[in-house]
């Protein structure tokens, strides 16, 4: 019953806010990169959050899944002391300009099996302490089912206020987004070898990258016109190297275990 519960309850939320589709339409002109930037249109990744510890210093991003919950990577270590900010376009700018909201973090479930030698399963899932309130700045995306197949080649989209060079001190205040396509883990293999696993999903090496404080946000691509959470950012070059993929847990894989957390709590 709980998991029939959660699926009407999802239902609902995409009904009512439409997951995958944003208020303020996103603009990608082909392959721009965060690495070198392309500023996103404010608020169109509405699902879009940044994670930031006490003296608001953002560490990693992450995907606002429901008004109660948001994905984001295990490897980035998030505390119940950690602030979860959603709203937000200029990391730079007050609260009372962008009217962000600051939820605090209720509990964080991480997968049993993340593996921080192998870097497998990075994906935890956030349980706010209250329900995000849900509007043309706020709203969820829509997860990756288990059985869906997204082919190599095709040009997905991520974000985030990740580094614009691997040498820089700072990151950036406005929201970034680079265009990617998909590899095939065979294609990605190419690069990173045995280090790829069929819970891993690659995507770039075409003059763009994900960077430094990138890390736990989303990549997602379209199906049947919404935009569906299929990578959560996750490992890649340390120079930020846009001639190498960048490498994201694969939802598609960890959904199972996503809708179980999810109905279990």
């Amino acid at each position: 019953m709980a998991f029939l519960w959660l699926v009407s309850c999802f239902a609902v939320i995409s009904a009512a806010y439409g997951c995958g589709t944003p208020a303020i339409p996103p603009v990608v002109t082909g392959y721009a990169r965060i690495v070198n930037g392309e500023e996103a249109v404010p608020h169109s990744w509405p699902w879009q959050v940044s994670l930031q510890d006490y003296t608001g210093f953002h560490f990693c991003g992450g995907s606002l899944i429901s008004e109660n919950w948001v994905v984001t990577a295990a490897h980035c270590d998030v505390s119940t002391s950690h602030r979860v900010i959603l709203g937000e376009h200029n990391k730079g700018s007050s609260a009372t300009q962008e009217n962000i909201q600051t939820m605090r973090v209720g509990k964080v479930f991480t997968h049993p099996q993340w593996n921080s030698n192998t870097i497998n399963n990075d994906i935890a899932l956030i349980k706010l302490a209250s329900p995000a309130s849900l509007n043309s700045h706020v709203s969820p995306v829509c997860l990756a089912e288990s059985s869906d197949n997204f082919a190599p080649g095709m040009t997905c989209v991520t974000s985030g206020w990740g580094l614009l060079r691997y040498s820089d001190w700072f990151t950036p205040n406005q929201l970034q987004q680079a265009a990617l396509p998909l590899l095939s883990n065979d294609q990605c293999k190419t690069y990173w070898g045995s280090n790829i696993s069929d819970v891993m999903i690659c995507a770039g090496a075409a003059g763009a990258s994900s960077c430094m404080g990138d890390s736990g946000g989303p990549l997602v691509c379209q199906k049947n016109n919404v935009w569906t959470l299929v990578g959560i950012v996750s490992w890649g070059s340390s120079r930020c190297s846009t001639s190498t993929p960048g490498v994201y847990a694969r939802v598609t894989e960890l959904r199972a275990w996503v809708d179980q957390t999810l109905a279990a709590n």
